[in-house]
């Protein structure tokens, strides 16, 4: 089972032939995506000049993949995750770790829910994004991109 990220399901919305032909391939086996993707979509459409027409897209895609929410487990995940990339890649310093942030280090908060929700469902992450590459380095994650 597949759980698409952002950039991916951003360029099936629109239509890109490559994309849309992996989409196809992997069908069967089972393509989904996380509210979270749904939060960045909705706002790549509102902030775009084609807001209502982007807004349409947006939830017509919506209409046609599974959703996965945040639960409880998701949130333990996410929050060891976030732990475990801290300790690897933040200062050694303990004082300095407890107020710093991930994105320092390239980390987005978004992507830390999408690989929580990965790791909870057993799901391959297919984004074009190589701070999933990253997280493979302090925990198990499937990863991979259809770009």
């Amino acid at each position: 089972m597949y759980l698409l990220d952002t950039n991916h399901c951003s360029r099936i919305i629109f239509g890109e032939p490559t994309l849309i032909q992996q989409l196809q391939l992997h069908t069967e086996a089972g393509v989904a995506t996380s509210t979270i993707v749904c939060g960045e979509l909705f706002y790549m459409a509102a902030k775009s000049e084609r807001r209502v027409a982007n807004l349409q897209q947006v939830r017509a895609f919506i209409d046609t993949i599974d959703l996965y929410p945040i639960n409880l487990p998701i949130s333990e995940i996410y929050g060891s995750l976030k732990g475990k990339l801290i300790a690897a890649f933040g200062p050694r310093n303990k004082v300095q770790r407890r107020n710093f942030n991930p994105q320092n280090l390239g980390f987005g908060e978004n992507d830390l829910w999408i690989a929580a929700t990965a790791i909870y469902y057993n799901l391959t992450v297919v984004s074009a994004d190589k701070d999933f590459q990253r997280i493979q380095q302090v925990e198990a994650l499937a990863w991979e991109s259809w770009i």
